[in-house]
């Protein structure tokens, strides 16, 4: 899975959490999921779930508290993806 279908299927993950669609709608690595999409932490905690379910990995806690933003996102599940 190379790096646009990664970002194409995290899109559709995060898109019921989305309180700014425009934000949404010109996703890019340098988005940011609190300041620039408006999620809030809890629904962080149900994306990441859902990436875990979605891509068949575990992200653990400090992973998890890094991942604030589209790049870092993409980068631990690319992390994920290629230690299976």
């Amino acid at each position: 899975m190379n790096k646009e279908e990664l970002i194409a299927k995290l899109k559709v993950i995060i898109r019921p959490y989305t309180a700014n669609n425009e934000a949404y709608d010109n996703l890019t690595e340098n988005t940011d999921f609190i300041k620039d999409l408006e999620i809030n932490s809890a629904n962080l905690v149900d994306i990441v779930l859902d990436i875990e379910e979605n891509f068949d990995v575990v992200i653990d806690n400090t992973d998890m508290e890094r991942m604030l933003d589209v790049k870092t996102a993409v980068e631990i599940i690319e992390t994920k993806l290629a230690a299976k």
